[in-house]
């Protein structure tokens, strides 16, 4: 069994194209959700080994989506993405328990299983 991954963006389109573009690098994509309520529904079902989050989210801010989804499963490797940074902190990232920030524009060619993968 492969690498599980729930994906987690309020764009319908960006979830279809990170569906397809993990599925091409071998990962199971298992869920996809739009906000918090549905990423938390998911993740109690799934259980997944890593979880590909936006930090624009329009229902809440997605570093407290992060923080949120570590403390249900804490297993779970938490990739941030997003269009409107090029980076961020490495502080902000352990404050949230993700594992890395790739910007979107950078994730056709990110190693993205490696990144999932402890």
């Amino acid at each position: 069994m492969g690498v599980r991954v729930l994906i987690v963006d309020d764009s319908p389109q960006f979830r279809d194209a990170a569906a397809e573009l993990l599925a091409e690098r071998g990962l199971e994509v298992l869920a996809a959700a739009a906000d918090e309520t549905e990423a938390l529904a998911a993740a109690a079902k799934a259980r997944p080994d890593g979880i590909l989050l936006d930090i624009n989210l329009r229902d809440r801010d997605g570093f407290a989506v992060a923080a949120t989804l570590a403390a249900a499963c804490p297993g779970a490797r938490i990739v941030l993405t997003s269009a409107n940074f090029s980076r961020l902190p490495p502080e902000l990232l352990r404050e949230c328990a993700a594992v890395a920030f790739v910007p979107k524009e950078e994730l056709a060619v990110a190693d993205l299983a490696g990144l999932f993968c402890p």
